[in-house]
């Protein structure tokens, strides 16, 4: 029995590479593999950085699916069961509207695989393949089997999860509402295996809050301080009110946290269900606290909620540039399928389309919403302006020095540098990027 795993890409421009800080390790694909019983011959595509071959000769296709990759992956889908073979699918947006994405394949598996994948394998092998499968959202991860990346060239960083799920519930993220605002922490003793498994000492921990269990992540910082590693990953910005966590996450290797400060204004966060966020206390006090213990911080906001105005972006910025941040992501609200955004859009009669997703012109950056004070072309105009003049050389020089001074570890500046410059240069690269199109008519990477 042949199985071929797919990783679908977002698209791209003609005649332009893929965009580079997006071709990281895909987990996903590694975990199916360790999940997959010896005696079946396994392939893998990654759309991303290699063309794919219709013609190989296998049994059964297995495509992983984000939002950004399903117009891609039905495409995919749709060329290879032309030729008789079965599609299954399987990923938060097969989960999040399960019955479009059968319309576009035979089989999906919705929630996590672990509970699911040797089943839905043994059917197909005895002609009974099921047209659903309901895995458990929140299972325990498996040691991941990273052998299906042979030959494949990814960032030198490796992504491991310490859990899944995030306790809160904000009202546009796809992950509280995938695992219903509940994180489930997966052993340390697994963590610390896999730690040693890898050969990149730059980790990536890609939970949404690793912070969301104290104790846990506690036992974690205890565990990887003897690795010597260096590791990056995502919290809340209460960690800064938790001197002995933010200490022993330091000591344990971190060096850059990402935190979702969302807006400055109190308003949109209370209208994000996020309030908690300003409630914390002085914010520009909690960034300093967290850049006097030598970790740099990578800030994200959201624009495009009922209280935004072009004053917003403004100001937003200048916090950016005043903390000199070692990166910021300004990114415009997106209402993914499943969330509660999706649904009081949907039920305010503001979507511009029902499936964004599905729009056979979206490109990358367009606003499928009405904003109550911007136009939606206006929104997307501020965005791509607040990203250019965030990384402007001036700007990232700067930071960099800043950086330098928190963390003087020189692989910590190159890393800094490189990838700063590599974001600027991306930010234009990526607006109106051509979702789901862009691929197969060309062979450039």
């Amino acid at each position: 029995m042949k199985l071929l795993f797919i990783l679908p890409a977002v698209g791209r421009k003609d005649g332009e590479e893929y965009i580079g800080t997006w071709k990281m390790e895909p987990l996903t694909i590694a975990a199916l593999k360790a999940l997959t019983p010896p005696y079946i011959e396994t392939f893998f595509f990654d759309d991303r950085i290699e063309e794919i071959d219709y013609t190989i000769d296998v049994d059964i296709i297995a495509i992983s699916a984000e939002t950004y990759t399903a117009s891609r992956a039905y495409k995919i889908a749709k060329k290879f069961r032309e030729n008789g073979i079965p599609v299954v699918m399987g990923g938060y947006h097969v989960t999040a509207i399960p019955d479009e994405a059968l319309e576009y394949c035979d089989s999906i598996i919705t929630g996590n695989a672990e509970t699911v994948w040797e089943q839905m394998l043994d059917d197909f092998k005895n002609s009974r393949l099921q047209r659903r499968y309901d895995g458990e959202r929140g299972a325990i991860p498996k040691m991941p089997d990273r052998s299906i990346y042979n030959g494949k060239k990814y960032l030198p960083l490796t992504l491991i999860e310490t859990g899944r799920g995030c306790p809160f519930s904000c009202e546009f993220c796809a992950i509280t509402s995938y695992y219903c605002a509940k994180y489930t922490p997966r052993p340390v003793d697994d963590i610390v295996s896999e730690i040693k498994q890898s050969k990149n000492k730059i980790i990536f921990f890609i939970d949404d809050n690793i912070t969301s269990k104290r104790e846990h992540i506690l036992a974690l910082c205890k565990a990887i301080t003897p690795l010597k590693i260096k590791w990056a990953s995502q919290v809340a910005l209460s960690v800064a009110k938790d001197d002995e966590l933010l200490k022993a996450i330091k000591k344990s290797g971190c060096q850059l946290l990402l935190i979702g400060f969302e807006s400055l204004d109190n308003a949109n966060l209370d209208q994000m269900n996020k309030s908690w966020n300003y409630k914390l206390g002085e914010r520009d006090e909690m960034v300093r606290k967290i850049h006097k213990a030598g970790i740099g911080i990578y800030s994200t906001f959201v624009f495009g909620f009922d209280f935004d105005s072009a004053g917003n972006f403004d100001a937003t910025v200048n916090f950016a540039m005043k903390h000199k941040f070692f990166f910021a992501a300004f990114n415009h609200l997106l209402p993914f399928p499943g969330t509660p955004l999706f649904e009081r859009l949907q039920r305010e009669n503001l979507l511009l389309y029902d499936k964004w997703w599905l729009k056979n012109d979206y490109k990358y950056g367009d606003i499928p919403y009405r904003p109550k004070n911007i136009s939606p072309e206006d929104l997307k105009e501020y965005c791509a302006n607040a990203r250019r003049r965030f990384f402007k050389p001036l700007s990232i020089l700067k930071r960099g020095i800043a950086s330098m001074f928190r963390n003087a570890n020189p692989l910590i500046t190159a890393i800094f540098f490189s990838q700063n410059k590599a974001l600027r240069k991306e930010v234009d690269k990526k607006l109106d990027l051509p979702v789901g199109t862009g691929i197969d008519e060309g062979v450039i990477k």
